[in-house]
């Protein structure tokens, strides 16, 4: 009875500890004699003690590997260093288990090779600026090549290209030239702009004085030419008058000796006297009189 009792408490632990339960994003490869007997998926599982055993627990969470960074040569002999990410995801358990031998070192020297081989076909400018094409046709070459290993390659990413110290000189050197290049464009087009801008001020200032001066000659001419209007309506009206009083000749004569007078004082040397004065002795004693 004792013994009985031992039996089933042995059978109880046996059982016991080979139930297993597989957690979600989990995978679980079960032999049996050490043949391939099933890839238990999520749930509750039993192993059949001394028979069954679990040859590996694979996740099939995408997983991130960073390589450390690989010497590589470009097209122009120019040795550089260049790390990578891969990300991958196991995607068939059983291939994994049983495709290749490490398969996560295999995955490594693969990403070398490869590598060395895109970059040997390009050059140094070319390996720089193609990051993306070099990244695809890498994912594209792993993926195939991990594909019977139950492995899918996602993404694979250059994460840094370091070139010989000498280069990465050259290479500031040159963006250091390309820089001052671009500021002496600009400082030049700002002149440019500058000098632009104040003679398109010294043609409008000049036009504003043009137009004044016109303007101003304008006003003086049509002053002028009023000035001479009023001054000729005056002599109308003046004359008008006269002969609306219709003087006598004495009268004339005066005004004829007033007007001799003002020429007598002034700097004139030679006096022309009108014919129509006939009588010069009348009109002398006319001239003494208006002294008087």
């Amino acid at each position: 009875m004792l013994f009985l009792f031992i039996l089933i408490l042995i059978a109880v632990f046996l059982i016991g500890t080979h139930i297993r339960i597989v957690a979600q994003s989990q995978a679980f490869v079960v032999e049996r004699l050490g043949a391939y007997l099933a890839t238990w998926d999520v749930g509750l599982n039993v192993l059949i003690p001394f028979v069954d055993r679990i040859a590996k627990r694979v996740s099939l969470k995408e997983q991130v590997i960073d390589f450390p960074p690989q010497p590589v040569i470009t097209k122009d002999n120019v040795t550089m260093q260049i790390d990578s990410v891969v990300y991958f995801q196991i995607t068939d358990p059983k291939l994994y288990t049983y495709g290749v031998e490490n398969p996560l070192n295999a995955i490594e020297n693969l990403t070398a090779t490869t590598l060395r081989n895109l970059i040997g076909e390009l050059e140094l400018d070319a390996t720089l600026t193609s990051r993306d094409t070099i990244n695809t046709k890498m994912r594209v070459i792993l993926d195939e090549a991990t594909d019977p290993w139950g492995i899918k390659i996602n993404r694979v990413e250059l994460k840094n290209i370091i070139p010989p110290a000498e280069i990465q000189d050259a290479m500031e050197k040159q963006m250091k030239a390309e820089r001052e290049r671009r500021e002496s464009i600009l400082r030049a087009e700002g002149q440019k702009t500058s000098a632009i801008l104040v003679a398109e001020g010294e043609k409008e200032a000049a036009i504003l004085r043009a137009e004044a001066k016109k303007e101003t000659a304008i006003r003086e001419a049509e002053g002028e030419a009023e000035a001479i209007l009023s001054i000729q309506r005056a002599n109308a009206e003046a004359i008008k008058l006269i002969k609306e009083a219709a003087p006598d000749k004495s009268v004339l004569m005066i005004k004829g000796m007033e007007a001799f007078e003002k020429v007598a004082n002034g700097q004139a040397t030679k006096i022309i006297i009108p014919s129509e004065l006939q009588n010069i002795v009348t009109l002398s004693e006319l001239f003494h009189e208006s002294k008087k």
